[in-house]
């Protein structure tokens, strides 16, 4: 019992990893990367001022003394300034100068907190070594909510005028070019002027004096780290979260693309007051970009129960009415809160406190639901901790040459959330591709059973169509040849036929055969070229019978239901009315000719011999011949007539297009139809 349970730990471990070091592995390779870029850059910049350093001064001992206003507000700063004319009240300081800050005291409105009061510092220059070389003064931090002004020498040398109570100079280092006094004399003193609120301490890092190449450097560096570097991935950040949006309007169902917009907005809505140029004045700006962060960790929150699938009721609710009740609070117009550098950080405490809620609940529920969920509780818990080291450098509790971390809670959400949209992206590449190679394999398993359906089909259909023209030639042997020769056989037998009778009934049954095996050759809908078959079988016996053949053929239109039934049945009735010449007609010319009209072709066989009554034929035994070819003719869907004379007959066929068409003309004679 002991050992099963560490066994089946161990077991729940290595699956909860092997889910999470997917996401891990990426998360951590940006990290890694990251850093180590950091890395190369910071032992690059070093390697570049090492080579200067003996000729920057380090100044790490000043002077400093504080002077209360006269009247409220800032005051115009003069151009030229004599520390000896400045009370006598100096104290030596070590720099970086932090005095603590009594966070309740900022928060007070009255007249007295309100009141301005001036720090100035006076430093020595007189140590800084000989050069001719333009010299400049950087500073990692000043922390102030008032204007900052430089004195060379007693000269005005820099100020950063501030027209309102919110500035970017915690991220922003002091970078002062110093030119030359116009006397000529070396540089002997620095004087800095900040003022501020009575309410609010200030913060200087230690500064450091020297020439120009030999401290831009440093300057760049922190500068780029500190504000460029994070500018750019904030703004890499909402690049991509305008693309989820785009994606979210034709995928609205797949809230995640509108929840990472979200996330991108508020993010860079958060640290867009540090980014910006120029001192920013508004109060609503200032409301903005404090409130986002509130948006940012509800947003998150909506995030990972979207994840982890737990609704948290009374969490959301909790969310949410911080986040209104804090927004309302610090509306510029009723001012209840006034946001202010005096009052946001104890604003930024209940931000914390609601991160924290957020990411332990949050990851608590995630823990056995979603491994995507505890990247998102983990990413905000760093988020967190990043943004309490910057509220403890914010208020002094550590010193100000200390780096502003908060800068890259954007890229650790980035970071985070853009792992989870990859592995949505990559799961959905996934998944078509394994709907594709099922779609696939199915497509192929019913192109196999329709091939093996399609043979079985052709070979049924060639089974059927051999029974069918075995059954045609049949039927067709039975009622021609074979009643021709079992005629000539009883002739025989009974002796009642002449040879010369038996040899012409022999060529007409060898005729019959030959015009069976015809009908059965591919004609491709052409009804010319079965009358020339029937033409060049029937040439030789008309040679010998001494009969012209006169060929008044034309081109004819396709008969596409011209099958070998029904171009037997064509040979059938055209040989039927050529025999009937030669064996009643004495004819000695034979005339074929053929014509078209809209609906139909027609055959047309005229003689000259001597011609015969139609209807008393039809009626007779002696013309079954004739209601042959009416027959064969109906089974094709057309129509034969004859009209005769002592001139000779003429007999004609009509045959239709289409089967079903229009019927054929009215004969001219009914009465031979």
């Amino acid at each position: 019992m002991s050992s099963a349970f560490p066994r089946r730990l161990r077991a729940r471990f290595l699956e909860s990893f092997s889910r999470y070091r997917f996401a891990s592995f990426w998360a951590n390779a940006v990290l890694v990367v990251s850093l180590a870029l950091l890395v190369i850059m910071a032992a690059y910049f070093s390697a570049a001022g090492i080579e200067h350093e003996s000729a920057v001064l380090h100044m790490a001992r000043a002077e400093w003394q504080e002077e209360d206003a006269a009247a409220p507000g800032f005051r115009p700063m003069p151009f030229a300034v004599d520390s000896r004319a400045l009370p006598a009240a100096w104290q030596p300081v070590e720099l970086p100068l932090a005095l603590p800050v009594a966070l309740l005291r900022q928060a007070d409105g009255s007249a007295s907190a309100a009141a301005t009061r001036t720090t100035w510092l006076r430093l020595s220059a007189r140590d800084v070594p000989a050069t001719s070389a333009p010299l400049a003064l950087y500073g990692a931090r000043i922390k102030t909510d008032g204007p900052i002004a430089v004195y060379a020498n007693g000269r005005l040398a820099y100020r950063a005028q501030v027209q309102g109570l919110l500035w970017n100079s915690t991220r922003t280092p002091l970078w002062v070019l110093l030119g030359k006094t116009p006397d000529g004399a070396p540089l002997d003193e620095i004087l800095l002027r900040i003022e501020h609120k009575r309410s609010v301490q200030v913060a200087v890092s230690s500064l450091w004096l020297g020439p120009v190449e030999a401290l831009e450097v440093r300057y760049r560096m922190r500068q780029w780290l500190q504000q460029d570097l994070p500018a750019m991935l904030s703004a890499a950040f909402m690049a991509v979260g305008v693309f989820a949006l785009f994606v979210w309007f034709k995928r609205s169902h797949e809230t995640g693309y509108l929840l990472f917009f979200n996330l991108a907005t508020t993010s860079f809505l958060r640290g867009l007051h540090f980014y910006v140029s120029v001192p920013v004045a508004n109060d609503w700006f200032a409301w903005l970009t404090v409130n986002s962060l509130f948006w940012l960790v509800a947003v998150v929150h909506f995030a990972l129960r979207q994840l982890h699938g737990r609704p948290l009721r009374w969490l959301t609710f909790g969310v949410v009415a911080w986040t209104v009740l804090i927004g309302m609070l610090t509306l510029p117009g009723p001012a209840i809160l006034r946001n202010t550098p005096q009052v946001t950080p104890l604003i930024y405490i209940g931000a914390a406190l609601m991160g924290v809620a957020v990411a332990l609940v949050g990851g608590v529920s995630a823990w056995r639901r979603s491994s995507e969920g505890r990247l998102v509780a983990v990413g905000i818990g760093m988020c967190v901790l990043l943004g309490v080291s910057d509220w403890l450098l914010q208020n002094n509790f550590v010193s100000p040459e200390g780096w502003y971390l908060g800068a890259y809670t954007n890229a650790v959400t980035f970071s985070v959330f853009g792992v989870l949209m990859y592995r949505r992206y990559v799961s959905a590449i996934a998944e078509v591709e394994r709907v594709n190679a099922g779609l696939a394999e199915r497509l192929r398993a019913r192109e196999a059973e329709l091939e093996l359906s399609h043979q079985r089909l052709r070979e049924v259909e060639k089974l059927q169509t051999i029974s069918d023209e075995r059954q045609r030639l049949m039927q067709d042997m039975h009622d021609g040849l074979g009643s021709s020769l079992i005629s000539a056989i009883h002739s025989v037998e009974s002796g009642g036929m002449s040879d010369d009778k038996v040899s012409q009934l022999l060529k007409s049954c060898l005729d019959d055969l030959k015009l069976t095996i015809d009908s059965m050759e591919p004609l491709e809908d052409d009804l010319l070229l079965l009358l020339a078959t029937l033409r060049y079988r029937l040439g030789p016996r008309l040679e010998s019978s001494g009969v012209a053949l006169q060929w008044n053929v034309q081109e004819l239109p396709a008969l596409d239901w011209l099958d070998p039934t029904s171009a037997l049945h064509i040979l059938r009735i055209v040989q039927e009315s050529i025999a009937n010449i030669l064996r009643h007609t004495r004819a000695s010319e034979i005339r074929v000719a053929t014509a078209a009209d809209a609906a139909g072709v027609q055959v047309t066989i005229e003689d000259n011999g001597q011609g015969f009554q139609v209807e008393k034929t039809m009626t007779e035994a002696k013309g079954r011949g004739m209601q042959n070819q009416q027959r064969r003719a109906q089974l094709v869907g057309g129509r034969v007539s004859w009209r005769s004379g002592p001139e000779g007959t003429l007999f004609t066929l009509w045959l239709p297009l289409k089967r079903g068409g229009p019927a054929g003309p009215a004969n001219p004679d009914p009465a031979v139809a």
